[in-house]
């Protein structure tokens, strides 16, 4: 890592052509999306709720208004919320592109300010969003000049055929574990059983640790490292408990709408089939809120409009893709702040 300032001259121009790539990869992808009658558009930042999942961490702040009252907000880490809202008026095909925030992320591959593009349709299913961001992908790298993407040594090359993988399958193949098994017939998670498997497979883990704990351990240590190498990888059908915004699948209720999608062993995206029930999101929500104060102290208000209008909202499916971690491979820039025009102090 220098310790050159990147707003250094000489740094700055080994920084350009990676920047100017950035910016070619947004024209080709809005450009794509107008083709496809998406109309963009715009959701604020600031927020009554950044979002209702135990591990997500926003930055607060006060918003005083002309009574001089000050009334607690945030910044948004999803315009999930807001776009929905726009699902639930009316709009068949949105999509944004947004800074949001997450606080306690800062890596290589993560900003505590990132971009994200964000995009829903209407009567869809979330299949569809598949083959979208496969598009993605093939755009950022036609517009990037190269025909692979790239990252810490791999390299993917996204015009190959897609490898398409359950959660469940994913576990089973790298790490051993029968994970459905340790799902009751509801989906409900039986932390006792997926320990055992996990400790015989050799994945450490704390007492306290919960099964979404664990859960996460095996997916980063075990199956993580194998995806998305040579050709892209969507992890399909997460189990319910870690798809608290997603419809159940119609044959198996342990198991989501939910897939994520990988290259380079990165993970870029983040798809669903929307789930629509209030009061099904409503109990998800109360249960995240509930782990997170377990873990950190803390709760995130609901957002009662969100609510309110997933009662008008169209069966949907909707995906959030990391953008500067799209540049950043399209690019093979070894970190995120290499594809950040000013990077956070």
């Amino acid at each position: 890592m220098t310790d050159t300032p990147w707003w250094s001259p000489e740094r700055h121009a080994d920084r350009r052509p990676a920047l100017l790539a950035r910016g070619r990869i947004q024209a080709a992808i809005r450009g794509w999306f107008a083709e496809e009658g998406f109309v963009e558009v715009d959701p604020p930042a600031l927020v009554t709720s950044p979002g209702n999942e135990a591990h997500l961490h926003a930055f607060a702040t006060d918003a005083i208004g002309n009574d001089g009252v000050a009334r607690r907000m945030y910044l948004h880490t999803s315009p999930e919320f807001a776009m929905k809202k726009l699902l639930a008026a009316g709009e068949p095909r949105i999509a944004a592109f947004c800074h949001v925030w997450r606080n306690r992320e800062r890596g290589p591959r993560h900003s505590p300010e990132f971009t994200m593009l964000e995009w829903y349709r209407a009567g869809e299913d979330y299949a569809v969003l598949m083959e979208d961001t496969v598009r993605m992908l093939q755009l950022a790298c036609e517009a990037a000049g190269t025909r692979h993407l790239g990252h810490a040594g791999q390299h993917c090359d996204p015009f190959a055929p897609v490898d398409r993988v359950s959660v469940a399958e994913a576990f089973a193949a790298h790490a051993g574990i029968d994970l459905l098994s340790t799902l009751a017939p509801g989906g409900a998670p039986d932390r006792a059983a997926l320990a055992v498997q996990a400790e015989a497979a050799g994945i450490g883990f704390a007492a306290d640790d919960g099964w979404s704990d664990i859960f996460s351990r095996v997916l980063v240590e075990r199956v993580e490292p194998h995806l998305g190498r040579g050709r892209i990888t969507v992890l399909d059908r997460y189990p319910a408990a870690e798809a608290a915004l997603a419809r159940t699948c119609a044959d198996d209720p342990r198991e989501a709408e939910r897939f994520e999608l990988y290259a380079c062993g990165v993970e870029l995206a983040n798809g669903f089939g929307e789930l629509t029930d209030p009061v099904e999101q409503r109990r998800r929500f109360e249960a995240e809120m509930d782990e997170k104060e377990r873990l950190y102290g803390e709760r995130y208000p609901l957002d009662e409009e969100f609510l309110a209008a997933l009662a008008f909202m169209p069966p949907a499916s909707g995906i959030a893709l990391g953008f500067d971690r799209l540049a950043m491979l399209a690019t093979a820039a070894p970190r995120i702040e290499d594809v950040l025009w000013v990077p956070v102090a």
